[in-house]
């Protein structure tokens, strides 16, 4: 399957275009970003395409890979898979309830595949923990804590983006992906408060009857950054493997996601619907945080 990677910045250089170029299935074949340079650049370290026309891409490949803002994210997913082009994306999938269903209609009214990379979701240790403890009932509650030093540190990932939305945006759709697969989908979003910097607080009502609490930072201190989650029930306390890995082999195997769901027909379980999904309750979050009442679903 050819595919061509859309973005130029940190993440695309770190995890997306490695991965790409590093697959055994894929036919990575060019590269387009916003800034022409920057794309030339990639492009050259990875002896592919640089384009200037976003069409020309789209028109020459099968996929694509998203490495942008959220909201440029969602723009150029709707482009692309009107152009018939699968999509690999990453998360927040759009900073709107809006933006991501119409990914979702854009990506269903096409026919075209979708999977949004939620890192933990493809690393072999926590995956497997998932499904195991999706399998256990009885859950009562769990906690979920991804604290990050993105600005607290010298990090390639202080982007305007993340400035302007913080950890809730950034980091709060790795926790959600692995607690919805887990205690169900979110009922009401019950209390949301902020923490030192961007730390925010949230407590989430599951439909299976559990209750979750998040604590999401990008304003932690670099010795205290990390995640961990932990669920306590009728089977006891289960507490999430780490997945050490690496970013690139997680992405790689995303992209085995993405082939399979083409292949099959079959919609992968992070596909833009999910990602949908999570864009409702990181809105709903929001809203609570800004002092609107909390929903009932």
């Amino acid at each position: 399957m050819r595919i061509g990677l859309l973005g130029t910045g940190p993440w695309a250089q770190i995890a997306h275009a490695p991965a790409l170029g590093g697959h055994d299935e894929l036919d990575f074949a060019g590269v387009w970003g916003r800034r022409p340079e920057a794309a030339k650049e990639l492009a050259e370290r990875h002896g592919v395409r640089a384009y200037d026309d976003i069409d020309a891409l789209l028109a020459d490949v099968d996929a694509v890979a998203v490495a942008l803002p959220p909201q440029v994210q969602a723009e150029l997913a709707v482009r692309a898979a009107r152009a018939g082009c699968h999509l690999l994306l990453d998360k927040p999938l759009a900073p709107t309830v809006e933006q991501g269903r119409a990914v979702v209609e854009a990506a269903d009214a096409a026919g075209v595949a979708s999977v949004v990379f939620f890192t933990t979701r493809f690393q072999p240790g926590p995956q497997d923990w998932i499904a195991e403890q999706a399998a256990v009932s009885g859950w009562f509650t769990a906690r979920a804590q991804w604290l990050g030093a993105v600005f607290t540190s010298e990090s390639p990932f202080a982007t305007p983006w993340r400035r302007e939305k913080g950890a809730l945006w950034d980091v709060g759709p790795h926790a959600l992906s692995v607690l919805l697969p887990v205690l169900g989908d979110v009922r009401q979003v019950t209390a949301a408060a902020y923490g030192p910097g961007d730390t925010v607080y949230a407590v989430l009502d599951h439909d299976r009857g559990a209750s979750s609490t998040l604590t999401l930072s990008l304003t932690a201190p670099p010795a205290a950054a990390g995640a961990a989650v932990e669920l306590r029930g009728e089977a006891g306390v289960a507490v999430l493997p780490e997945g050490d890995d690496g970013a690139v082999p997680a992405l790689k195997r995303a992209a085995d996601a993405l082939l399979a769901a083409v292949r099959t027909g079959r919609p992968h379980p992070c596909d833009a619907s999910f990602g949908l999904r999570v864009t409702e309750i990181l809105t709903e979050v929001q809203e609570v945080l800004d002092g609107g009442a909390p929903r009932v679903r």
